[in-house]
């Protein structure tokens, strides 16, 4: 029996973590067993289609992709669904295509929005005593 293609990334942003499962196939994209098309929100619908509309259909043509993802809101899981995508997509390319192709794709990728590819690092501090935040302050009266 022949080894699949495949190949498995992960996306973050902040608490939200989506895992792609990229195989090659006939284009499909699935998110947690749903079609790409009927993620909800639908504003946020175009922020997990710009890896593909920047690309073009046709370098997802050949592959199928079944993304999981849990945690986080829904703001962040859409960030780290079209980051995994992008990444699965690169790594897809890097192993079963060819270093050029990987690489024109890498440079679309970077040149529109860097978080397509790396991970913000940004977390939420946490509250500290003496006041209603992690940096504000009570209050404080002289007389």
């Amino acid at each position: 029996m022949a080894a699949v293609e495949s190949v498995q990334c992960f996306g973050r942003k902040k608490t939200a973590v989506a895992v792609t499962y990229c195989k090659r196939g006939r284009g499909l994209i699935k998110i947690n067993g749903c079609p790409i098309e009927l993620v909800e929100p639908e504003i946020l619908r175009y922020k997990a289609y710009e890896p593909i509309l920047l690309l073009g259909r046709q370098r997802f043509a050949g592959v199928d992709m079944r993304i999981r993802v849990r945690g986080g809101g829904h703001t962040s899981q859409i960030y780290a669904i079209r980051q995994s995508i992008a990444k699965a997509l690169v790594a897809y390319y890097q192993k079963y295509v060819d270093e050029q192709s990987k690489k024109e794709i890498k440079d679309i990728l970077v040149r529109y929005d860097r978080t397509l590819l790396v991970a913000d690092p940004r977390r939420c501090e946490p509250k500290k005593f003496g006041g209603r935040g992690a940096r504000a302050r009570f209050q404080k009266s002289y007389r």
